[in-house]
């Protein structure tokens, strides 16, 4: 990156924080109304493209989580608990025509907090309004189901929402996977205190701000602030009913045995090493593509990342040929600027982490191929990066990087390929790529994942569930059934004779 460009984009992100900024507040969201938090303490959010502030929020505790956790109980037992199914359905659509009147300004501000060019932020943006939608319309069909026990009896299973649910959702996607949840969350009946990553608060701010007049005071409350502050207070506060996480796993862990203590029923999506299978029929150019954006698209910060790209010996050349120029045509660039595809990375520590993976690639005697190097510049910018000849027991295989690194191995039968794409701790999604109907079937049922993307990656959809095996989560998101992983059954069974 010329020191000319970084002037320049230094100089444009300055310019368009300033605009987005401007007579705009990002504060705790309680009870329908604007706080500062209860210490008075504050801390910054920065641009991670030039490494600038771009404002302060409040530093949440668990004074300001106990305060969301009474408004939202209260907004339970009063107002959005009595209403009945179409009405809640008829508040959330409101809400998302509103959100999409303001689908340009989210955008810049998750580029602006996150990185990501921000093409990307609106189709994401687009997306997750998308989800908060199809729970909406979802309500409309939804019923309780009528057992047909005996002629003296009327009996049937009402579904109950659990009442507060706690939400807590990582840097990376930051409005779509909040609305992964708030779409369920709400329709089922619930109210919510979210907690946004630190690193990435504003967009939550704004969604729940646009929210205003729509949803009933207290229904949504956001509390910013870390982990180990306002995080932990809220999967231990025992006023909450319900917890839903997306993160990595280790934190997953801590999640699981708080919520634990109070019984607290829990969703979790944590880390991935996905694998994407590249069969010896494939059509090695269009498998290419989806591996350069299996691993490349937001800067391979996805938990479904492509990471481990599994290859035929058979093609194997001929396929690392094509892959190492589908990544070059990932241009790296300023994320407010057309036509870039790989922004920077979310923070410095991710950076680092990154660069500390690189190292542990070359240390293992895999073949560094294309990349490999940070970009000099004020941000926090990495080059798409390919290693060959990867060890499937290699940390560089089984470690969640969270980067744009990806890890070429070779295999020799069908029955290799199984074994080396199921053989690591994690199971949130998998990819294959043949043009045969069959072995694609096949694939499918034998690779332990939650999705399997066949000559595809990342094709989401409203109804599609999402979620993963063994140490990738619990439960399911973004299918009809999620709205059951917010509700509670009721079985009511009335004598009539």
């Amino acid at each position: 990156m010329s020191r000319e460009f970084a002037v320049d984009m230094r100089e444009r992100h300055e310019q368009a924080i300033a605009e987005a900024t401007a007579d705009r507040e990002f504060p705790l969201w309680i009870d329908g109304e604007a706080r500062a938090a209860e210490s008075g303490d504050t801390f910054a959010t920065r641009d991670p493209a030039v490494d600038v502030e771009i404002t302060t929020v409040p530093r949440g505790d668990a004074a300001d989580v106990d305060a969301a956790v009474s408004a939202a109980r209260t907004a339970f037992e009063s107002e959005w608990g009595a209403l009945d199914h179409t009405d809640r359905a008829d508040r959330l659509l409101a809400w998302t025509d509103r959100l999409r009147e303001h689908t340009d300004e989210l955008a810049r501000l998750e580029s602006l907090d996150t990185g990501k060019p921000e093409a990307f932020a609106a189709a994401e943006i687009e997306e997750g309004i998308d989800y908060i939608e199809y729970y909406g319309h979802l309500l409309h069909g939804d019923t309780d189901e009528r057992i047909p026990v005996g002629a003296d009896t009327h009996a049937y299973n009402r579904k109950e929402p659990y009442g507060v649910a706690g939400l807590i959702v990582p840097w990376n996607y930051p409005v779509l996977l909040t609305s992964w949840k708030l779409g369920p969350a709400l329709a089922a009946g619930n109210t919510v205190v979210l907690k946004p990553a630190e690193s990435t608060p504003l967009t939550s701010t704004r969604l729940a701000q646009l929210a205003d007049g729509i949803l009933p005071d207290g229904t949504l409350n956001v509390v910013h602030g870390f982990g180990d502050e306002a995080g932990a207070a809220l999967t231990n506060h025992p006023g909450v009913d319900k917890l839903s996480f997306t993160g990595e796993d280790a934190t997953g862990e801590l999640v699981m045995s708080a919520a634990a203590k109070n019984i607290t029923p829990v969703t979790l999506e944590l880390g991935g090493k996905s694998p994407f299978v590249v069969f010896p029929d494939a059509d090695l150019a269009a498998a290419a593509e989806t591996a350069a954006e299996g691993i490349f698209y937001n800067v391979g910060q996805s938990c479904d990342a492509f990471s481990r790209t599994l290859v035929h010996e058979d093609v194997h050349d001929a396929f690392l040929d094509r892959f190492v120029e589908a990544a070059a045509s990932w241009t790296v660039g300023d994320p407010l600027e057309d036509g870039t595809m790989v922004g920077s990375l979310a923070s410095e520590q991710q950076y680092e982490k990154v660069r500390e993976y690189v190292d542990i690639g070359l240390a293992s005697g895999a073949e560094l191929v294309h990349g490999g190097e940070g970009i000099d510049g004020d941000g926090w910018f990495h080059e798409p990066t390919i290693f060959d000849g990867v060890d499937n027991d290699s940390r560089l295989a089984q470690e969640e990087v969270f980067g744009p690194v990806a890890s070429v191995i070779e295999f020799a039968d069908y029955e290799e390929a199984i074994a080396l794409a199921n053989d690591v701790d994690y199971g949130l999604a998998s990819g294959v790529a043949t043009e045969d109907v069959s072995l694609a079937h096949r694939a499918a049922a034998d690779i332990d994942a939650g999705t399997v993307w066949v000559n595809d990656y990342a094709r989401f959809a409203p109804g599609l569930a999402f979620g993963g095996f063994k140490r990738s989560g619990v439960g399911r998101e973004c299918g009809a059934e999620t709205l059951d992983e917010y509700r509670q059954n009721k079985s009511v069974v009335l004598n009539l004779d």
